[in-house]
């Protein structure tokens, strides 16, 4: 991807230092930066995601929806694609109110503790999935690091894009949320008219070099088989004509996952807030049985998730929708970021393991925090 002119980059820098509700990103193999921003108000906020029913925008969704953390929802009064474009729709825009940058800084702990602390929530987890209580598990971790005084969320939007051409890269910014930077390569729903799309994506393995590797322990591939079981499930309640692809080996950064791809045909399009309703959190993000999954984890993960493993992206009912799954994220507060990983536990898992994989997940970021 090209770098915008000094111009528009200090431009940006300082809408995300504002109040103003915006978010630029990038699909997975193109170059092109698209915006979407609201010009005036913040954006709205919903309780439910049957509340997008409808509606058009650029969607920030959190795992799980609080007071703090509710669904955003941005009017796309400017829509531009391309640097050149971008510049000229944010040539004459008003001067909107600072942000409060109040937020103090958290205290950047050591890798011991941060391990101590995943092996305390992972022996909360594997007790009740030995016990046959769960099929799946997802546990996540996060961790704040400090930033470099001359730090733009922009740069790292771009070495991101330019680091990653599989993923949907993103850069969201409301007064609600915060800024968010994003590097995903999963898919909750994308499509127009009646031609739809979702994935089932499970199962994580690093790169060997420039080799992709192949061959899947069987914890992995059960692990993909429950979210490609509950998919399938789910998708059969709202469309048609379904087909799957997979699962097959696909890369994501360094890491390569198990995918299985659904296409299907939906007839009416104004209900995609239902649809979302039923497949977020995937058992990707969340695990099986859902519910109580859903519920043993907002008790017992012992961290909060904020919008990392929720939903981001453009939804447009009577266009093209491109929604994905907030992974490989991290939030920007002041001079810090914290950085977001989690990983399928199952009945064999071992902590070690686990740990290891959410280390490669947030090197996806963190690398791309190195070369700026």
């Amino acid at each position: 991807m090209t770098i915008p002119e000094k111009t528009l980059q200090a431009q940006i820098h300082e809408l995300t230092l504002s109040r103003c509700s915006f978010a630029i990103y990038r699909l997975p193999w193109t170059d092109e930066p698209i915006l979407v921003m609201q010009q005036e108000g913040e954006a709205q906020t919903l309780q439910q995601l049957t509340e997008l029913n409808g509606k058009k925008g650029f969607v920030l969704a959190p795992f799980q929806v609080t007071p703090q953390h509710p669904i955003v929802l941005i009017r796309p009064d400017i829509v531009a694609k391309e640097w050149p474009a971008i510049g000229t729709a944010l040539k004459d825009l008003p001067q909107f109110p600072a942000a409060d940058n109040t937020c103090p800084s958290e205290p950047v702990q050591t890798e011991t503790t941060l391990k101590e602390r995943y092996e305390a929530a992972f022996d909360r987890f594997i007790t009740p999935l030995k016990e046959k209580k769960f099929q799946k598990l997802v546990l996540s971790r996060h961790y704040t690091t400090d930033l470099k005084e001359d730090f733009r969320p922009l740069d790292t939007f771009i070495q991101a894009c330019n680091s990653y051409p599989r993923m949907m890269i993103s850069l969201c910014h409301t007064p609600q949320t915060g800024t968010w930077i994003g590097s995903t390569p999963e898919i909750i729903l994308s499509g127009q008219e009646e031609q739809w799309h979702t994935v089932a994506l499970a199962g994580t393995m690093p790169m060997q070099g420039d080799v992709m590797p192949t061959e899947w322990s069987q914890k992995n591939q059960e692990e993909q088989a429950y979210v490609g079981d509950y998919i399938r499930k789910t998708i059969k309640k709202f469309g048609s004509k379904l087909t799957e692809k997979g699962p097959y080996t696909a890369r994501a950064g360094q890491l390569v996952h198990l995918k299985t791809d659904f296409h299907f045909m939906l007839k009416e399009t104004g209900h995609l807030g239902d649809i979302l309703h039923e497949l977020h959190p995937t058992p990707a993000v969340c695990g099986l049985p859902k519910e109580q999954a859903y519920e043993f984890i907002t008790a017992n993960e012992g961290g909060d998730r904020c919008y990392y493993s929720g939903i981001i992206g453009w939804l447009d009912p009577t266009g093209h929708t491109s929604l994905y799954v907030n992974l490989r994220c991290m939030h920007i507060t002041g001079h810090q970021a914290t950085l977001y990983a989690g990983g399928g536990i199952l009945a064999s898992s071992t902590a070690d393991t686990e740990w290891e994989e959410t280390q490669q997940k947030m090197n996806t970021m963190r690398n791309i925090l190195s070369l700026n």
